[in-house]
């Protein structure tokens, strides 16, 4: 049993994985660390009891899918796009409508304000009292020799 002093690389490099790898598994394993002079850090491995195969490297997600699914994807994806393009014309014509709605009824409000003013003008016109003018009332107060007739 034979207790190494490896860097992350030198790990990687022994185990067949990358410097990541080699990191989460000195982690996982809980390896004993300590700093070399140069700043690096050094792992102490058995490398007899590390029990380590290396998993096949993954394939990009693109290699993955085969060209008629893709065809499939790209064909529901014109019918969406196409779905949506409806719906935005019937959002449009909605907006449009309601906009009109509201111009008609911004219109309504205006003249049901105004009639109620002329309303309230012509009310209070008519329950105010009606003056003489001011001579009059003074004429009745004068003696009757004087009075206009």
């Amino acid at each position: 049993m034979a207790i190494e002093m490896l860097t992350y690389a030198a790990l990687a490099d022994r185990l067949k994985i990358s410097p990541e790898a080699a990191r989460a598994l000195a982690k996982r394993l809980r390896l004993q660390r300590s700093r070399s002079n140069d700043g690096k850090t050094l792992l102490s491995v058995d490398l007899a009891e590390i029990q380590h195969t290396p998993k096949p490297a993954r394939s990009p997600p693109g290699d993955r899918l085969d060209k008629g699914k893709i065809q499939t994807l790209q064909a529901e994806i014109a019918k969406l796009r196409e779905l949506a393009a409806g719906h935005r014309a019937d959002f449009e014509r909605e907006r449009d409508r309601f906009d009109r709605t509201m111009i008609e009824l911004m219109r309504s409000t205006t003249d049901a304000m105004i009639a109620r003013e002329e309303a309230a003008f012509l009310k209070g016109e008519a329950a105010a009292p009606r003056f003489s003018p001011w001579w009059r009332l003074l004429a009745g107060w004068l003696p009757l020799e004087i009075r206009p007739r």
